[in-house]
């Protein structure tokens, strides 16, 4: 199968979805078969990619002589591609039904669709000039979910989103042209295209530091992260798609990539940049995950969740070893899996119920079971609890980190262990208030961070949630479901990554 075939599920959302908002779609019903239609073609699109791995790599354009916009399917793109592919149509089916207490719906699955697009374009890309332009491509189709709720909050957290992502990018850049000007070629290739006289070992050190904060943004590293818990203002299905499947994730995929394809693992490991990448991690572990035990907004407690588990990533990457790798992408898979699951949960509480903050839970399991089922599973998944996906992952970065046998790679572990334990604070005190309500109910007061938050409109009342209809709970249901599969059968999902770690696959 020829390679070009990588270009369909990358343009078909993107010029569906502009489509989509041209010709403005006012029957409701045909609107998300139209999208659902779509979004599913675009799956299927990547499985046959998958499957069928065309080799090669397809050259699409040339700019400036030299600078080719690329597409190729190596392991990487296979990890990446599977998560957004696997997790769209779900996260579509989903906001048909919570999307209906907001206005202009045509304009926001016509971003939403066109988003999608753009992050196949990322997992796609055959070089780094590729994947910066769709990076650069992905701040600008989600500035307009963002602010979809036109309201002053709203308009606040896009501009920061804006600032941030704007000054990340242009770290980035630098690392961008570093490569273009001392490496062998722009070109993804596992180990690295710098060479001995590549130019100033020194000076390119400091750029690949620089490269990482700039991707770092996305992924929301300290001191970067403002954006990511102020993005809690939009509709819970962006802020799941900021938060789990392409925004964050785009960072870490692109910092993964710079880190053994551009720069090379052997060209950094042991050097002071390493270390220090690695202490950023660290801290940010630690730091998100004391910021969520602290938040009663459970929206922005899960956003401060994402920022620690999002380092878990990056610390795995920057132990500059091919166990490191492995651990790091099973993590990027199973986090997006966990985390978009405990987004939509509370999404479903705070539109059926009208609640959003942590001692409004109390007896909430209740009321609506399903829901808090779900949670309940991906919370406990999150905390690192076997046999579920997230002990899978964390059990690889820890083993990962002993490998790498450094006091840095020792005090990421006990940075591991320590978030893990509050994170099972964070997660459970949400748990054990639905479950088991205390006699003594009284609300609380509102966090000093939660002013930037907003509180949805509900379809029911707070006695009496509104019915969660099946467009939201069949999601919910094949994610908790694949949550405990890929814990129980993370066994051959980590070999495969081996395989791409090795650069065998």
């Amino acid at each position: 199968m020829s390679v070009y075939v990588l270009l369909i599920p990358i343009l078909l959302p993107i010029l569906g979805g502009a489509t989509l908002g041209i010709c403005r779609v006012q029957n409701r019903k045909l609107r998300e078969v139209i999208t659902m239609a779509m979004v599913l073609l675009t799956s299927a699109c990547v499985a046959v990619a998958l499957v069928t791995r065309p080799e090669g790599s397809a050259t699409v354009l040339t700019l400036a002589g030299s600078l080719a916009v690329k597409f190729r399917l190596d392991g990487m793109s296979c990890v990446f591609a599977a998560l957004v592919s696997v997790l769209w149509p779900l996260a579509t089916l989903y906001a048909f039904e919570y999307m209906e207490h907001e206005g202009n719906t045509n304009t926001f699955f016509t971003w939403y669709t066109m988003t999608y697009g753009v992050t196949l374009g990322i997992a796609f890309a055959g070089n780094l000039m590729t994947m910066y332009m769709f990076y650069e491509m992905l701040t600008l189709v989600t500035i307009p979910l963002m602010m979809h709720g036109r309201s002053y909050k709203a308009m606040l957290a896009t501009r920061k989103y804006v600032r941030y992502s704007i000054g990340g990018a242009a770290f980035a850049f630098i690392g961008f042209i570093a490569i273009a000007v001392y490496g062998e070629t722009l070109d993804f290739r596992m180990g690295g295209v710098l060479t001995e006289g590549s130019g100033s070992r020194t000076m390119l050190l400091i750029v690949y530091g620089m490269t990482v904060l700039g991707f770092g943004v996305k992924s929301a590293i300290f001191p970067f992260h403002g954006w990511l818990p102020t993005a809690s203002v939009a509709p819970t299905p962006v802020t799941a798609l900021l938060h789990a499947v392409a925004v964050v994730k785009a960072g870490a995929f692109a910092i993964m990539r710079v880190t053994y394809y551009s720069f090379g693992k052997n060209f950094l490991r042991g050097t002071w940049v390493q270390y220090t990448v690695m202490m950023f991690a660290v801290v940010t572990m630690v730091y998100g995950a004391v910021k969520a035990v602290k938040e009663q907004d459970c929206k922005r407690r899960l956003a401060y969740s994402t920022v620690s588990n999002l380092s878990y990533i990056i610390f795995a990457a920057s132990l500059m070893r091919s166990s490191g790798m492995q651990a790091a992408m099973l993590h990027m898979l199973f986090h997006g899996l966990m985390k978009i699951t405990l987004f939509y949960c509370i999404g479903a509480v705070m539109v059926k119920a009208g609640k959003r903050y942590v001692w409004e839970m109390d007896g909430m399991g209740r009321k609506m079971p399903l829901i808090f089922a779900v949670y309940t599973v991906a919370g406990i998944s999150l905390i690192g609890i076997p046999p579920l996906a997230g002990f899978a992952s964390k059990w690889y970065i820890g083993t990962a980190a002993v490998l790498a046998d450094t006091g840095f790679g020792y005090v990421g572990l006990g940075a591991l262990i320590l978030s893990a334990l509050l994170s099972a604070a964070y997660i459970l005190e949400v748990v054990v208030r639905a479950w088991l309500p205390r006699k003594d109910t009284a609300g609380g007061e509102h966090s000093e961070d939660s002013s930037a938050s907003e509180t949805e409109p509900a379809a029911g009342t707070p006695e009496e949630p509104a019915k969660v209809g099946l467009r939201m709970a069949i999601p919910l249901v094949i994610l908790m479901i694949l949550i405990i599969l890929c814990g129980v059968a993370s066994t051959p999902v980590a070999e495969f990554l081996a395989d791409v770690a090795y650069d065998v696959f």
